[in-house]
């Protein structure tokens, strides 16, 4: 009898932006199975971002996908994508966390994500948080995603044993251009910008650090930006 492998199955988080697309790809590369999650918070860009993850999963033929909405991030604001009473910064000189943090955004993910997990019997959660080159959220920190894998084993069955795999948490956003492009991740797929749905604004945050990353790359950006 032939040996059948068992199917590896990574529970990847998708946003639509380049970071989480290329982590996809990575875990793909690496044989697994992706089963795709994307949330809909009230976030300024919704639309668009939810346009970009179903595009992401043609282009990486994922059969399982999951869109979750949460109305629970309007409600509690606090953060300029999801109250549009708040303005998104344009100056890029804040300091300390930015307003655009949403509070403890992806620990809520991640535990749904782990219900998800342990519900499709995946072995890897995949996150594309960068905290070398970002707009500094503290959800973001490595130490931060290890201890919630910690605690996402703990909390789960005995026969559950989750991995988080955060690929891109020491790499500078020219390093994702160029691992992204070794790859043939479809970048003009992808969305960043906190501000506009139909061309990026090129001045928040995230536009900021996406631009500075194809320009230390020496590539040019495949999105429009106003």
């Amino acid at each position: 009898m032939k040996n059948i492998s068992k199917i590896k199955k990574a529970v990847c988080i998708m946003s639509g932006g380049m970071d989480s697309t290329l982590s996809a790809y990575m875990m793909q590369k690496d044989g697994y199975e992706i089963i795709a999650v994307h949330f809909n918070y009230d976030q300024r860009t919704q639309t668009k971002e939810l346009a970009s993850f179903h595009n992401i999963c043609n282009a990486l033929n994922v059969e399982e996908k999951y869109v979750l909405d949460l109305d629970f991030f309007k409600q509690l604001g606090a953060s300029a994508l999801t109250d549009k009473n708040i303005e998104v910064p344009t100056s890029g000189v804040e300091e300390g966390v930015p307003i655009t943090y949403v509070p403890f955004r992806n620990g809520i993910f991640l535990s749904m994500a782990a219900a998800i997990a342990e519900k499709e019997g995946a072995e890897i959660i995949s996150i594309g948080v960068v905290q070398e080159d970002s707009s500094g959220y503290p959800d973001c920190r490595e130490s931060y995603i290890t201890s919630m894998q910690d605690a996402i084993n703990l909390g789960t069955k005995d026969e559950t044993n989750i991995s988080i795999d955060m690929p891109l948490v020491h790499l500078l956003k020219s390093q994702i251009v160029k691992k992204s492009l070794e790859l043939n991740v479809p970048l003009h797929l992808t969305w960043s910008c906190y501000k506009s749905e139909d061309k990026a604004c090129g001045v928040c945050d995230s536009c900021r650090l996406r631009l500075n990353g194809f320009t230390e790359a020496r590539v040019k950006d495949p999105i429009e930006y106003v």
